[in-house]
């Protein structure tokens, strides 16, 4: 099983927090809502295309790089673990990724998502846990951590990519 995949970017690193969505019948990235929480996306954030996860949408990921990426680019990366996680549309997996190691030569050594500093970990958890809390009728629950096994059978399982 190869652990190499495209990845769309839906809102950079470190953004202001305004909720970005691809919007499908016109294939540009639309402004979903402006979040009332003063948080920002601790890693560029995005979705794996040809995916559906357990809320319908496509799989959500976020990709760990040495650089913010712009909205609209692809990028190739490679799962590193999951943040399971269930919100008011249901069952939302979280994949955890950095770029492939031809694309980042700067992140080559992080196999799983421990080799991650803790910090960095628990901040990607607390923004997961509190980002909606503002917002009526919405919410999320963490529900636990997975390796880079679990990243990859949730991608398969949801996915017609043939490489994964």
């Amino acid at each position: 099983m190869i652990n190499s995949f495209d990845a769309i970017i839906e809102i950079s690193a470190d953004s202001d927090p305004i909720k970005y969505e691809f919007d499908k019948e016109i294939g540009m990235i639309r402004v979903d809502r402006i979040m009332p929480t003063s948080m920002y996306y601790p890693c560029n954030y995005g979705f794996i295309p040809k995916t559906k996860g357990g809320d319908g949408d496509p799989i959500d990921i976020l990709i760990h790089s040495s650089y913010k990426l712009i909205p609209g680019s692809i990028i190739k990366v490679r799962a590193i673990g999951v943040l399971h996680t269930e919100d008011e549309g249901g069952i939302d997996a979280k994949i955890i990724s950095v770029p492939d190691k031809k694309v980042d030569c700067f992140l080559a050594n992080i196999n799983k998502y421990e080799d991650l500093s803790q910090i960095f970990i628990d901040k990607i958890q607390h923004f997961f846990e509190n980002y909606k809390k503002l917002e009526k009728n919405k919410w999320v629950k963490v529900i636990k951590w997975g390796n880079t096994q679990d990243a990859l059978d949730i991608i398969k399982k949801s996915t017609c990519y043939e490489n994964i």
